[in-house]
């Protein structure tokens, strides 16, 4: 390569803008509508490794399909992982969705 070629591929190189950062969005909570058992899996066959109070608020991890469940905000299959071996129904989380709110498990 020519001299005057490694200079301008060195400008070509340094006129490249950094790539722009994107920051993952924050985790967001939502409010558990009643008092509710929290689960070791997606459904209320598995055992019970806790409880939520009406008011409180969970983060959820991932959404997977398991038991059907009415509670207060509906009836769903949907279970909320909030944590390593801790689902909740969704129908006791007040996502402001029917659906999907998170990535599936």
């Amino acid at each position: 390569m020519a001299p005057e070629e490694t200079v301008e591929a060195i400008a070509a190189i340094e006129a490249i803008e950094p790539e722009e950062t994107v920051e993952a969005p924050a985790a967001r909570s939502y409010p558990i509508a009643a008092d509710v058992n929290v689960r070791s899996g997606p459904g209320t066959s598995y055992r019970k490794v806790g409880r939520l109070s009406a008011g409180s608020r969970v983060t959820i991890a991932c959404q997977k399909p398991g038991e059907t469940v009415t509670g207060p905000t509906g009836t769903s299959k949907i279970w909320d992982r909030i944590g390593s071996g801790r689902y909740v129904s969704d129908t006791y989380v007040r996502t402001g969705s029917s659906g999907y709110v998170a990535p599936r498990c």
